[in-house]
């Protein structure tokens, strides 16, 4: 029975073949065999380069795609990011959930976040940068000159003057006038230094009422004499309870928006 129904399968698979086979002319499918092996497998390919304007064009490809590749470096260095996504997992920790909310949801929130506050930049950037490249008016380098002045103006908005002047100081790079001037391999790693430090602060702030909990509920618990126990396992729910009936979320992400103005 089992070699039927394998021979009715085979049968039903050959059959497309077979009937194309038959609508074809007897002279087709004699030169489709006699044709060499190579002729019927090797597709035609062109490798050449048409001259210097297809050279022109695959180099700024080539330099496009080696930016892209730098796009979660953009996205975490040169946004609000990361003073959003530090804030939130120590948030997490203030709480004592280990999972809850789950990393997936942390840095979702905290990218959508990063669009609503970096949305000016955009604009601006889309503005200057984009469009005049789009329309040939500008070429790509002064394309990418242009979008480095509206991130610029952002970072140095954020960073406090002592970063901004160290790093200034560790190349050598004197005063100046214009925001322009400063080359981003001095902005980016001062912008950063200064949201890790603002992050830290916010996340101290929130973490404190949480350590507070705990330590009311391990004091009651010890003067009950419950030992067994855990303290962080009984403060859990009067942690999240606290959080819930002051608006917690609402209140943290509107003092992360905020501190962005």
């Amino acid at each position: 029975m089992l070699k039927v129904c394998l021979l009715a399968v085979g049968l039903l698979l050959l059959f497309p073949a077979i009937t194309l086979a038959s609508s074809l002319p007897v002279s087709s499918i004699t030169n489709a065999i006699n044709m060499p092996l190579i002729m019927q497998s090797a597709p035609q390919i062109d490798l050449s380069f048409g001259g210097e304007d297809d050279l022109s064009v695959a180099i700024q490809a080539l330099v496009l795609i080696t930016v892209l590749s730098f796009g979660p470096a953009f996205v975490t260095m040169m946004t609000s990011f990361t003073r959003i996504v530090v804030v939130f997992f120590f948030l997490r920790m203030g709480l004592g959930t280990q999972q809850s909310p789950p990393n997936k949801v942390l840095i979702g929130l905290a990218l959508f976040l990063t669009i609503f506050i970096m949305m000016p930049t955009f604009e601006t950037i889309n503005d200057e940068a984009i469009q005049p490249y789009i329309n040939d008016e500008i070429t790509q380098m002064e394309a990418l000159s242009e979008a480095s002045v509206p991130l610029k103006e952002f970072m140095v908005r954020q960073t406090r003057d002592k970063e901004l002047l160290f790093f200034m100081d560790m190349v050598g790079q004197e005063s100046v006038e214009d925001v322009q001037n400063i080359p981003l391999y001095v902005v980016v790693p001062s912008y950063v230094m200064s949201e890790l430090r603002i992050a830290f602060q916010i996340g101290f702030m929130i973490y404190l009422p949480f350590m507070v909990i705990d330590l009311v509920v391990a004091s009651v618990l010890l003067a009950m004499g419950i030992m067994f126990l855990p303290p962080v396992l009984v403060s859990l729910p009067f942690k999240i309870l606290v959080f819930v009936l002051t608006d917690g979320w609402y209140l943290l992400v509107q003092s992360l928006v905020q501190s962005f103005n």
